[in-house]
């Protein structure tokens, strides 16, 4: 049985603080994709095509540290700390 309505259930909108970058943003949603990590390090530029590779890690106020790759989530936490950088793929 499916439910597919579940991104309208209460708490899944919530607006959540979290920080990326040293930025704080507000997410809105109960995960986060790697793609909208680096689309919100990255507001305005372009994602820099097959040249770019992103590294993003993540930190969570208890805890469970880790990385994103893409394709990959993450449950938001507030004050949750987003770090992305740039790194030219070889």
């Amino acid at each position: 049985m499916s439910n597919s309505h579940a991104d309208q259930a209460p708490g899944q909108q919530k607006s959540t603080s979290i920080v990326v970058n040293g930025r704080e943003r507000e997410f809105i949603g109960h995960k986060i994709t790697y793609e909208e990590v680096v689309g919100l390090a990255f507001l305005g530029e372009g994602t820099g095509g097959d040249t770019l590779v992103y590294t993003v890690a993540y930190a969570k106020l208890h805890g469970n540290d880790g990385t994103l790759v893409a394709g990959q989530d993450v449950t938001v936490h507030e004050g949750m700390v987003f770090n992305v950088s740039k790194t030219n793929r070889s």
